[in-house]
């Protein structure tokens, strides 16, 4: 009999010890981490125009947001990014319905097509020298006169739509690279003169972007040397379908700009600045 007590005795201890270990050994494992949800909206700059083939609205999958996807935790979960979005059509279109207050990350390119800036362009690229000094003038206006307001509009509502959300803010790269010489109808000068009206426009956002307490990412140093006429270029030439856009090495630069400045993002990190 007391065998018996003994031995149901001992199996007793063993399975609460094993069942102590098996706790142990559970709450010792560490959690699967969260995903950041991630949202991408903004303009063609930001849907990957320009590398095809492209899905709805000249979305490639060359875009910066589906090349972060899966980087630092990052699950792209809508990419909306329009290819000719402005201000304006970017809450019309319906991008800002992407949001929610489940997003964590939102990236946005927006601006560029507010101001008219592809008529500058062809004008220095094509027309006489007083036509493309008219036209860069007509743009540095828009840029600083409308711009501000538009972006101060669209940026509240994409704090509003995202209230949790982290939102980052890219720039446009310099098109041209002026040290190469002239390109087309387009002296060194003014090429010079497009690429200042660039800095203006990346200025202009970059201050819109700190109003809102979003983080502005600047891509113009990466893109350095790789103008539209140099021999590396990383833009497109006016004879591609989607001239002046970035090619897949000038998307990689994006991805880089913006990974290497977006740091680690924490899921539900709550407030949509940094």
């Amino acid at each position: 009999m007391k065998r018996t007590l003994r031995t149901a005795r001992s199996a007793v201890l063993a399975l609460v010890a094993a069942t102590a270990l098996v706790g142990s050994v559970a709450t010792a494992a560490p959690a699967a981490p969260s995903r950041v949800v991630y949202d991408a909206l903004g303009d063609s700059y930001a849907s990957g125009y320009g590398v095809p083939p492209y899905a709805d609205c000249g979305r490639s999958q060359s875009a910066y947001a589906v090349q972060l996807d899966g980087r630092q935790r990052l699950r792209l979960d809508d990419f909306v990014a329009c290819a000719g979005a402005t201000t304006s059509s970017l809450v019309t279109g319906g991008q800002l319905t992407a949001l929610d207050a489940d997003t964590d990350l939102v990236t946005l390119t927006i601006g560029g097509n507010d101001i008219g800036w592809s008529g500058a362009v062809t004008a220095c690229l094509g027309d006489t020298d007083a036509q493309c000094s008219g036209a860069v003038a007509i743009v540095d206006g828009r840029i600083t006169s409308e711009l501000p307001a538009l972006l101060d509009a669209v940026y509240a509502k994409v704090a509003e739509a995202a209230p949790n959300a982290h939102v980052v803010v890219t720039g446009y790269p310099r098109l041209f690279s002026p040290e190469y010489g002239a390109y087309l109808a387009a002296s060194s000068a003014e090429l010079g003169a497009l690429n200042a009206a660039a800095d203006t426009l990346d200025a202009v956002i970059a201050a819109a972007a700190t109003r809102a307490d979003f983080q502005y990412v600047d891509v113009r140093k990466r893109f350095d040397g790789h103008g539209a006429n140099s021999p590396d270029a990383w833009i497109l030439g006016p004879t591609d379908p989607g001239a002046f856009h970035p090619t897949v090495e000038g998307y990689k630069a994006y991805t880089a700009a913006v990974n290497s400045a977006l740091g680690p993002v924490k899921p539900g990190c709550g407030g949509h600045h940094r």
